[in-house]
């Protein structure tokens, strides 16, 4: 049994990472994989009644994670489509490309701790095609946006899917892996854009701007308040999950159903095909649901390895082989690049128990660090990556040249900066 789940699962993963090549979305991939895993565990036990109640009890925790994903993406949707973002764009006149680079990082840095490293990117990266004109000096800007986004979503519990899973899965605390990751992600970041910068020289030409907003019926008050209600939503999840109690998605989903309120009362006197693609049911449709199957899937898979006590004995060998945790955590960290996170995470919360390593403990919160910055350092290592690669057509080799080196400098100097922090507050 053992062997064959394994076998599933390794031949599942591998197709996910070759995903491009054989032409299948990752997110049918998972699903497959995560089902068969599944089906052959209780083919093979006499007591089908406790396969049945170890499933129930994973799909309550994954749903935890899956929810919360939904009604974040909706709602940084809804702030996107009624324009909240140019508003962003519009307060940036810089033309001196050094100044111009902190500056797109540092907003970078701080705007994807509230609205996640990959949406960060795809606004970011929308904001530079409207900022600079030069498509090299777009790569190279975007390729410091995906060091940036990635540095700044590991610090935030809701910022990285996978610090979103150790926070909801009780590994990490809100309040204590923005206070112990804030410097080191800084670093990260900090190390890569002085190196840049320093090669930056000259002003940054601006494209011929077009009118395409699509939405010119909006008022400025509108777009204000939808932006403002929206983020708050995100920054106060925290705050609702520490004063009630009540697991992250239940503060996500009704913040949801209040910017929905108030997105409906805003646009109360249109019709139902005025209100287009203001509407919530629009923002549904168009946020990124295959992702969400990827990681239903995906979860259940790791589920499954864990059900089996696969995990556990995967993790009693390897400290076996590495017994220093740190080393253990950089190595995971650099294959992050390679391979999905979210699965290495989840394979790590399944291998490591909280009585091994209790909440907010070194461990997890160097595994955060290492799992949400690792991925910079190929441009396929991160969702960021991923959409960046997409959306400039960036190619794998000029990230490898021009970006990699500059993000694998910027991850081991973060790893330093909490190694060293870790030592002086001990």
């Amino acid at each position: 049994m053992i062997i064959a789940i394994l076998a599933i699962f390794i031949l599942g993963y591998l197709a996910i990472t070759l995903e491009h090549g054989i032409k299948v979305n990752k997110a049918a991939l998972a699903l497959v994989t995560g089902v068969l895993c599944w089906t052959v565990y209780v083919s093979m036990v006499g007591d089908k009644e406790v396969v049945t109640h170890q499933l129930r009890e994973h799909l309550g925790e994954i749903s935890e994670i899956l929810f919360f994903l939904l009604g974040a993406m909706t709602i940084v949707e809804l702030i996107d489509v009624h324009d909240g973002f140019n508003i962003i764009s519009a307060k940036i006149t810089q033309t001196n490309k050094r100044k111009l680079l902190w500056i797109i990082s540092i907003i970078s840095f701080f705007l994807s701790p509230i609205i996640d490293n990959l949406t960060t990117t795809i606004v970011m990266v929308t904001l530079i095609r409207k900022l600079i004109d030069d498509h090299q000096d777009r790569l190279l800007f975007t390729g410091i946006v995906v060091i940036a986004s990635n540095a700044g979503g590991a610090w935030s519990p809701i910022g990285d899917v996978t610090t979103t899973m150790l926070w909801i899965g009780g590994q990490v605390t809100a309040g204590n892996i923005i206070i112990s990751l804030f410097l080191p992600s800084l670093v990260c970041l900090i190390i890569p854009l002085i190196f840049v910068s320093r090669r930056m020289t000259g002003s940054a030409a601006r494209p011929e701007q077009q009118d395409t907003n699509k939405l010119s019926e909006l008022s400025s008050g509108q777009q204000y308040i939808v932006l403002v209600t929206g983020l708050s939503i995100l920054l106060l999840v925290p705050v609702f999950k520490t004063t009630t109690n009540l697991p992250p998605y239940m503060g996500i989903i009704i913040g949801l159903g209040i910017l929905w309120i108030i997105t409906e009362i805003m646009h109360g006197n249109k019709d139902e095909s005025e209100k287009g693609v203001l509407s919530v049911s629009h923002a549904l449709r168009k946020i990124d649901t295959p992702s969400i199957l990827f990681f239903l899937g995906i979860l259940l898979a790791v589920a499954c390895l864990q059900s089996t006590g696969i995990l556990n004995s995967a993790a009693e060998k390897m400290s076996a082989a590495i017994p220093n945790e740190k080393v253990i955590v950089l190595a995971l960290g650099l294959l992050s690049a390679i391979v999905d996170n979210v699965p290495l995470v989840a394979g790590v919360q399944g291998m490591y128990d909280l009585n091994q390593y209790p909440t907010d403990h070194s461990f997890w919160e160097f595994l955060a660090y290492s799992t949400g910055t690792g991925g910079s350092i190929l441009i396929i290592g991160s969702a960021a990556g991923v959409a960046a690669m997409g959306m400039e057509k960036i190619s794998f080799f000029w990230y490898l040249k021009k970006i990699s080196l500059l993000a694998l400098i910027g991850y081991l100097t973060g790893a330093a900066a909490y190694i060293l922090q870790e030592n002086i507050l001990k």
